[in-house]
């Protein structure tokens, strides 16, 4: 018997997860990834390794690669990555459940 087919869906905030998990069926799992899973570095300590010997590192972008960020995982949501991440190798599909506007289509990306 093969097994059932799930989807992970990723909404911003628990509420909304709450919500959703009412309306879809035992197919989906509906969680909250908190908001923004990625950010600038807040601090020299929070810049990725591989990074931190560049002089402009502590601007948390490359200016000599036309200003691309360097993004990292903020300590506080360490946890929350990992246990999306373990719960999307139980799934067959994800979708991204973000609200429509400029914020949500930033947290989709992330």
């Amino acid at each position: 018997m093969s097994k059932a087919s799930k989807s992970l869906v990723i909404v911003e905030s628990p509420t909304k997860a709450k919500t959703i998990r009412k309306f879809l069926g035992k197919d989906y799992i509906v969680e909250s990834c908190m908001g923004h899973i990625r950010d600038l570095p807040q601090s020299a300590k929070d810049i990725p390794e591989k990074f931190k010997k560049e002089k402009w590192a502590s601007l948390g972008v490359n200016p000599d690669k036309n200003f691309a960020p360097i993004y990292c995982i903020p300590k506080n949501k360490t946890k929350i990555v990992s246990e999306l991440k373990s719960k999307l190798k139980d799934a067959d599909e994800l979708i991204l459940a973000t609200d429509e506007d400029r914020e949500g289509e930033s947290i989709s990306w992330h």
